[in-house]
């Protein structure tokens, strides 16, 4: 058995494990980070959803200084390749920046390239997390199983950045899943307590528009099953129906250009004169078991019985879908396994909306964020490390016969102890396994706000490592808490929405203190902030 020591180490290869990473790699720190499968950057790149979700100021305000860069390396990467710098490579209409996932994973694996040069960072791929130990609250190893041999991981710090929280039950620490009760979270909309109640998880996958040419695909198993039972439709909640190439009858934008990620019209390049659409729709949603808590053989029947799912949906695409013009079947969509990197065509990994969610030291709840009356900004958070923005949005659960949630919210931030577990002295969560509700869960998975998680949780563990300071401790301290802050002001990372003073403006850390100060839970009716105020 190997064994590898770091003063940090990631366990997942999430988007927010590699935000962890960079945080925690800029501070100076030797990092190991493992991920189960080829490829860093999860719901980005390996699970396929390479259409970001995020909110509608995301171009100016609303996410951290590293996130942005990420996005315009993206625009780099199209630009060094086609030589035309466009601002949405895909011009999907459900987000402002959709691309290819490889391209997520290359870029990403570069910005990470500089430290494994120096030795400072240790990629594990293909690993996954079998046992820890675990002495007086702290997490001393944890052990991997790799393609070679398992390896046994030493670190000062423990980050969970695994996209089902895989190090909580691990580590004997405390974790919810599936649904909690009204009595629990206290919140309005919740119901009775169901640990099976998890979002549905997706394979998605990725076709290219052949004109003319017949790619059909052989019918998947349980095809007629799968298609009567989710249904296959292009419908949506709300009696929406869209049709693939034009609008709907009542306005709705077309099916094909939802999740586009590449606009051959922009490009004009002869070796790519095919649009590419991403596909990650209700229909190849799987929400017939979770893979929570699941024995492995468990685990990989459920996965089977979904990516079964998911091609019968394209083979229902390829044959039985409405056509615009008349008729039925779009033989025409070519599978293209080369841009998941799989020989089925589907994403490397399933795309997973919830986790187990750590029992924390402060648990975000639906109320706190969702929108009511003229509030412009969610309850405040004085010690926030983050923010974020996306709507209440929950995909139908398992085995549940009630439509997806999708509830309006208002800017929202992150509270420092959601990271922190009640019961442990060097463990954190980074990625969508924090301290959530069930609902609250379905704003804070999305990419800009992982990505704040991560940043946040590498943040956090460098501050105490430099401070010889435990997590809770700087929870518990006001002043320790500010120090952090401070932190990640300097790293570029908003800690309150203040719209009109974006990262490069002069004011911007002078405006982010006074509001983590000033502001409170009023009905603030704007995000902006009087710049007066700083100087009286």
């Amino acid at each position: 058995m190997n064994s590898l020591k770091a003063d940090i180490a990631i366990i997942g290869g999430s988007l927010g494990g590699v935000a962890a990473a960079l945080a925690s790699l800029r501070a100076g720190y030797k990092v190991l980070l493992s991920e189960p499968s080829d490829w860093l950057g999860g719901q980005v790149s390996s699970q396929g959803v390479s259409a970001l979700d995020e909110h509608k100021y995301i171009e100016n305000f609303g996410a951290t200084k590293s996130y942005y860069e990420f996005r315009e390396a993206i625009r780099d990467y199209y630009e060094n390749r086609y030589g035309i710098r466009v601002k949405n490579p895909g011009n999907g209409w459900v987000s402002g920046l959709c691309f290819e996932p490889q391209v997520a994973e290359q870029v990403l694996r570069e910005k990470l390239e500089p430290y494994l040069q120096t030795k400072r960072l240790t990629i594990l791929y293909k690993s996954k997390a079998i046992s820890a130990e675990v002495k007086n609250l702290t997490v001393k190893s944890v052990r991997l199983k790799t393609p070679e041999d398992d390896t046994t991981v030493i670190a000062s710090y423990f980050l969970d950045a695994t996209d089902l929280g895989e190090l909580l039950p691990l580590t004997g620490t405390a974790y919810v899943s599936g649904a909690e009760g009204q009595i629990q979270t206290g919140e309005a909309q919740a119901g009775e307590a169901n640990s099976d109640e998890v979002q549905s998880f997706t394979y998605c996958f990725a076709l290219e528009h052949c004109p003319g040419e017949n790619h059909t695909l052989a019918k998947p198993t349980d095809y007629e099953s799968n298609r009567n039972l989710q249904p296959y439709t292009l419908a949506h909640d709300g009696g929406r129906q869209y049709r693939m190439f034009e609008k709907g009858l009542k306005g709705e934008l077309p099916f094909w250009t939802y999740r586009r990620i590449f606009d051959a019209s922009q490009f004009n390049d002869s070796s790519c004169p095919n649009d590419l659409a991403l596909i990650n729709w209700p229909s190849n949603d799987f929400r017939f078991a979770n893979l929570i808590d699941k024995p492995l053989s468990e685990q990989r029947k459920i996965q089977r019985q979904a990516k079964n799912l998911a091609l019968g949906f394209l083979y229902w695409l390829q044959t039985e879908c409405p056509r615009d013009e008349g008729g039925y079947g779009y033989p025409e969509f070519k599978l293209r396994k080369d841009l998941m990197g799989t020989r089925d065509g589907l994403s490397k990994m399933p795309y997973i909306r919830e986790s187990r969610r750590l029992v924390a030291l402060e648990t975000i709840r639906a109320d706190d964020i969702l929108k009511s009356g003229q509030r412009a900004r969610a309850r405040h958070i004085a010690n926030s490390v983050g923010i974020g923005w996306y709507n209440l949005d929950l995909h139908r659960a398992n085995k549940s016969e009630e439509e997806s949630v999708f509830q309006p919210t208002v800017p929202f931030q992150l509270p420092l102890g959601a990271l922190i577990p009640q019961k442990s002295k060097n463990l954190l969560a980074a990625c969508k396994n924090l301290g959530t509700t069930h609902l609250s869960n379905g704003a804070y998975r999305v990419h800009p706000v992982e990505w704040a998680i991560g940043e946040a949780a590498g943040n956090l563990a460098s501050y105490c490592l430099r401070h010889k300071c435990y997590p809770f401790e700087v929870w518990q301290n006001p002043i320790e808490t500010r120090s952090l802050q401070l932190q990640l002001l300097k790293q570029g990372v908003p800690l309150a929405w203040v719209s009109n003073v974006p990262l490069d403006h002069p004011l911007f850390q002078k405006a982010q203190v006074f509001a983590l100060d000033r502001f409170s839970d009023k009905q603030a009716t704007t995000l902006e902030l009087d710049l007066n105020l700083l100087t009286t």
